[in-house]
Formats: C-alpha cells, structure tokens, sequence
C-alpha cells in the first residue's frame, strides 16, 4: 500500500459512516515517523483534497473524527496530520517551529494517494493551524489551489502578548519568552513569507475572539494588500469557537468557496 517512501503505514479504523473510509496514516517528516487521520468518501473518482491543519497542542484541539467527516461529505478527500509527539507520533511539537514540516510533508502524502485528485488541494487551518497553513501555501505554491485561515494566528508574537494563560505553554514549546528569543517568535509569524503565496485566501474570524484576536486577521490582510494577493474575508460577530450550527454553516460555505475558484 505504499504510495511513496513518504508513506510509512495506513491502518484501517472503524468509521462511524459506512460511505467514509478512515484510516490513520504513518508518514516521514524531517526523519521522524509522523501519524494522522485520513477520511476518503468511498466513490469511483478521485476527488479534491484537503490538508485540515488543526489548532491547540498536544491534547488541546485536537483532531475530531466528526469534524473531519463534515469537510469529507461535501467530497473531499481530508488528511489531517496530528504533528509530532502526538498519537503515538514521534519528535515534539513546537508550535509551528519545525513541526511546520509535518504539514509540508503531508500535503506530499495527500498528493500521492490515489483517491485525491493532485490538481485541486486545499489548505484548511484554524487557530495555530491558521499559521501552519500559510507556511504551507508558501511552501509548496506550486501544489496549493486555494487556503482558508479560520481564526488563524498569523503573529505568533501577538499571540505572546495576549494570551496570558499560553505563556508558561509558549515557553516550554519554543524555548523562552518573546522577550528572552524575539527571533524565534519571529520565525512563527507567517506575516513574512506571504509574498511567497500564490493560491486565493480565504479569512474567517470572529470579531470578539479572546484566543485569537481580530488583529491577527487584520494584520494578514494589509500584508494581502501589500503584495496585491488574492483574498477574501468573512467576519462574523462571534468569537473562537462558532455555535455547532453556524459551524456547520460557515463550514459548507467555506467549501463551496474553495470549490469556485
């Protein structure tokens, strides 16, 4: 079943949906052995892909069988990586540090599988995944075809000074504060390499998020303009997390967003 030596192992996992295949996948990323959770909808074609780049760290926001099949019944084939030191995966998350190359490399697995047509993939990230996303997109401009950012951070140094309560979890996961190694906060701002994006962007946020601020929306944006790139925002009057309904809503409009372009 290997469809590359990025692919290490796919094992079959019981879903909640008999026309949905799930599978946890074990693929290579800088020499590690990295895991996460493919959702095929089981039809005869090859259908678009979407790399779901989760938020939160280790426990926290991690990836749902539920939410991902939301994204897998509008027809769409989603691989979403758990990133390092998570489910049995090894290395250690470091919030979009090195950990970023998890998701570059599983972008190549989702491009090598059968069931994806490798000309139309997408990029889904809320939250930290907001900015794993746009690394991503820059990183592989050549395979992206379009990036929705939902309630994504885009200055992981504003995400510093915000976040009170992340701090002590900031310091572990990249070393020190803002203060002590600015350069590595730096490094996580994806603010930088947004020149380097070709694919349209789409920004959801809530207006009244306290996790992720409206400002790192609105900082993504001017660099948009900067660059004269092509984007789209939704802004809504809610804050990180969106009611179960609204959810769904903004969900199947997002989809049908990626779908037109």
């Amino acid at each position: 079943m290997n469809h590359s030596n990025r692919i290490e192992k796919i094992q079959r996992f019981p879903s909640p949906n008999p026309n949905i295949k799930l599978s946890v996948v074990t693929y290579w990323s800088q020499g590690l052995q990295i895991k996460g959770l493919l959702v095929e909808p089981k039809v005869d074609k090859a259908l678009p892909g979407i790399l779901y780049l989760r938020g939160g760290i280790k426990q926290v926001g991690k990836v749902r069988i539920a939410r991902i099949i939301q994204f897998a019944y509008r027809g769409f084939v989603v691989f979403a990586p758990f990133y390092r030191g998570n489910e049995g995966g090894e290395g250690k998350e470091d919030f979009c540090g090195d950990d970023r190359y998890d998701a570059f490399e599983a972008l190549k697995v989702l491009e090598t599988l059968p069931s994806t047509d490798a000309g139309s993939l997408h990029l889904f990230g809320f939250s930290r995944g907001g900015a794993m996303a746009l690394f991503t997109a820059a990183y592989h401009p050549e395979l992206v075809k379009t990036v929705v950012v939902w309630g994504g951070v885009t200055d992981m140094k504003l995400t510093y000074e915000e976040r009170r309560s992340l701090r002590k979890m900031l310091k572990r996961a990249i070393g020190g504060s803002v203060y002590k190694y600015p350069e590595r906060y730096e490094k996580r701002t994806p603010l930088s390499i947004v020149g380097d994006i070709v694919a349209p962007i789409l920004i959801i946020h809530g207006v009244y998020d306290k996790n992720v601020s409206i400002e790192h929306a609105y900082l993504l944006e001017k660099e948009l303009i900067r660059h004269t790139k092509s984007y789209e925002t939704w802004y809504f009057e809610d804050d990180h997390h969106f009611a179960p309904a609204k959810k769904r809503k903004v969900t199947h409009d997002l989809l049908e967003w990626m779908k037109r372009q």
